[in-house]
């Protein structure tokens, strides 16, 4: 196999693992959009019907308020058309973390004490997802782990993903992107051995590096995309 070949090969595995790693940023944009929203269920509390059936006396209704000896709320345990939420306030009223269920699955926030989101936990039919915020809830990191594997993504302050580190059936990738969300650099290692690719602001690969079983090879291209050099 000449070396144009190997690189080949290469170029056509990168690309079948980057659509594979795809439907990871889709949660992404799930959890960026659903900061407002609270939606996680208490751990090991009996469901609703061995409730009822345990019988005794039980208190109903829709919303309950726990106040301080000032009259001050400090906690709310309300039910509404999303289903059923718990918040806790701290001194100074600020929401510091929600807890609820809604048809999506349970989420846990926490909040700053300016009352922003700070870190996000969930459970959704695909998997469960964490996500860690800066100040302005927008930089931050986002693991998600799903049925065809997990990703470590890690945001900027404009709210951009800029690095990646996938795991899945083919093997690990670590991807880098620019400001303009083009992929600039890829690393991973696929069952025909590790590769290296450079790709250009335009998403032209460039240079890429690969080791397969025939041994090593090096490739350069121009804008166009043509070989312009190779080794061996």
């Amino acid at each position: 196999m000449t070396t144009e070949e190997r690189l080949t090969t290469l170029e056509q595995k990168l690309a079948a693992t980057r659509r594979r790693f795809r439907w990871l940023l889709v949660g992404l944009a799930l959890g960026l959009g659903a900061l407002a929203l609270v939606r996680a269920s208490a751990a090991r509390v009996p469901s609703a019907e061995a409730q009822g059936a345990a019988g005794g006396r039980t208190v109903r209704a829709e919303r309950f308020e726990l106040v301080d000896g000032q009259g001050k709320v400090l906690a709310v345990l309300a039910v509404d058309a999303d289903g059923p939420r718990l918040y806790l306030f701290d001194a100074a009223g600020k929401t510091r973390a929600s807890l609820g269920v809604t048809a999506t699955g349970p989420r846990l926030d926490l909040f700053d004490a300016a009352g922003k989101v700070r870190a996000g936990l969930d459970v959704k039919a695909d998997g469960p997802s964490l996500v860690l915020f800066d100040a302005a809830s927008k930089g931050g990191a986002l693991l998600l782990v799903g049925a065809k594997g997990s990703s470590l993504n890690l945001i900027d302050a404009a709210g951009e993903v800029r690095a990646r580190l996938v795991v899945v059936a083919d093997g690990p990738g670590l991807f880098l992107d620019d400001a303009a969300g083009k992929t600039r650099a890829s690393l991973g290692v696929t069952a025909t051995g590790p590769f290296l690719g450079l790709d250009d602001a335009a998403g032209k690969r460039r240079a890429g590096l690969g080791v397969t079983a025939d041994g090593p090879g090096l490739g350069l291209a121009d804008a166009a995309g043509k070989t312009i050099w190779s080794a061996p």
